[in-house]
């Protein structure tokens, strides 16, 4: 389970996720980051994973879409803090056809 707070106080728009960003759990943070998106286009995302327990690969390869589009990412642990750091290296990028793309219905 997972859950998703919004603080959309100028200027900054914060999500604070808590708790394993799984399965069906992705999806929800993908819709929640493509809603305000649309609505703020123009404001800053800050998304907080400092109570975010654990990662799948379809969370995995959400976040790395989410920072390629601008989004900042806050984490404390060190599981966040390396996850974090791998989705920042440029040839971590996800590509079609690697193992690392859940373009097999995970997203």
């Amino acid at each position: 389970m997972v859950r998703i707070t919004v603080d959309d106080r100028e200027p900054t728009l914060h999500l604070k996720i808590e708790g394993r960003l799984i399965g069906a759990w992705v999806t929800e943070l993908e819709q929640c980051w493509r809603k305000y998106s649309a609505l703020w286009p123009e404001r800053h995302m800050v998304v907080d994973l400092t109570k975010t327990e654990v990662v799948d690969l379809a969370g995995k390869y959400l976040l790395a879409l989410m920072h390629r589009s601008g989004v900042e990412f806050t984490a404390l642990s060190p599981y966040m803090s390396a996850l974090l750091a791998e989705i920042a290296r440029p040839e971590a990028a996800v590509k079609p056809g690697t193992a690392d793309h859940p373009s097999k219905g995970a997203i």
